[in-house]
């Protein structure tokens, strides 16, 4: 049976994958400041053309597909990201989803149809048929937990997250707050809802040493996101490595997968990327300083593999049990 992943460029074979960054961004903006306020975002050519440069650099380090989880909330607009995609030779996985810590957006609030959650129904859309006319499938579902933990429409997104998922088979990955614990709540809620754990990317979970929380998600099933290496202001990349390390040697491994959450454009934070409070936040930080750090504490060239290669492979295949 041939295993098929959605991308950018249309569906390619799981084989093909390659090395994958697991959580990346190409652009996060506020689509509304940058339609009225579009000095700071400047020339879409120019924006576009930067893109197509990094994610070239990026390819030429060895890696080889990203899963771009810019769900609605993050400015996603999946036309300008084909024609990056069309430039280069890197894949790049798109999300369906909605990216908020406390209330949905006013669209969502009242709207259901035939007793269907309507976030339900847009993010199956995204999956099954694509992205409005674009013709480019999601390959994923992303949703977000933080601070204000399981607000009712967090909770609410969570579950039409979940609920599109057991329609369609499609892999969730999420965001979190580490320290406040948020995966745990993303994995009761799912659990609630019928979800396969080991289909989880449990996000930002390298944002914390407490190995006893990181632990409890390992134990329900879950994949563990240590994909913000280079912002360094929840830990040092000393710090995250060493925690990979640890729980390498503990026989995790295959429950990892490593990235960034790194972007060419985000307009959160004032100042061309890489940022000068944190120089190593950029899509080449991995390759070029983590691997050899993870190696020099004792990460095997195999335990790379498995976290870069064949988790993603195993787990954006998982898509296809859904039978869509």
């Amino acid at each position: 049976m041939t295993l098929l992943v959605e991308t950018a460029t249309g569906p390619i074979d799981a084989s093909e994958l390659g090395r994958v960054l697991m959580h990346e961004h190409v652009f996060v903006i506020s689509t509304e400041i940058q339609q009225n306020y579009p000095q700071e975002w400047g020339d879409e050519q120019g924006r576009i053309d930067d893109a197509v440069s990094r994610l070239t650099e990026l390819k030429d380090t060895g890696i080889d597909t990203i899963l771009d989880p810019t769900a609605i909330g993050l400015g996603r607009y999946i036309p300008r990201i084909q024609r990056v995609a069309e430039q280069i030779d890197l894949k790049i996985v798109c999300a369906t989803g909605l990216y908020t810590f406390n209330e949905l957006p006013h669209y969502y609030r009242r709207r259901s149809a035939s007793s269907a959650d309507a976030l339900t129904l847009h993010f199956v859309q995204d999956i099954v048929d694509g992205f409005a006319d674009t013709g480019v499938r999601a390959g994923v579902i992303k949703c977000a937990t933080d601070k204000p933990g399981l607000t009712p429409d967090v909770e609410r997104v969570l579950r039409a997250c979940a609920q599109a998922h057991r329609q369609t088979g499609c892999p969730i990955t999420t965001h979190t707050n580490a320290a406040t614990e948020r995966g745990l709540d993303q994995q009761k809620i799912f659990v609630e809802e019928g979800v396969d754990l080991t289909r989880v990317v449990i996000g930002h979970c390298g944002d914390t040493n407490d190995l006893g929380y990181l632990q409890r998600l390992l134990d329900a099933g879950s994949i563990l996101g240590m994909d913000r290496f280079g912002i360094d202001g929840y830990l040092t990349t000393a710090q995250r490595v060493e925690v990979v390390a640890q729980l390498c040697d503990k026989g995790y491994a295959d429950q990892m997968v490593l990235s960034h959450d790194a972007s060419c454009y985000i307009d959160w934070i004032e100042g061309e990327v890489p940022l000068a409070p944190l120089p190593n936040w950029h899509y080449l930080h991995i390759s070029r300083d983590v691997i050899p750090a993870l190696l020099e504490a004792g990460v095997s060239e195999e335990q790379i593999n498995t976290m870069l290669v064949d988790n993603p492979k195993r787990f954006l295949e998982s898509q296809n049990l859904g039978g869509y």
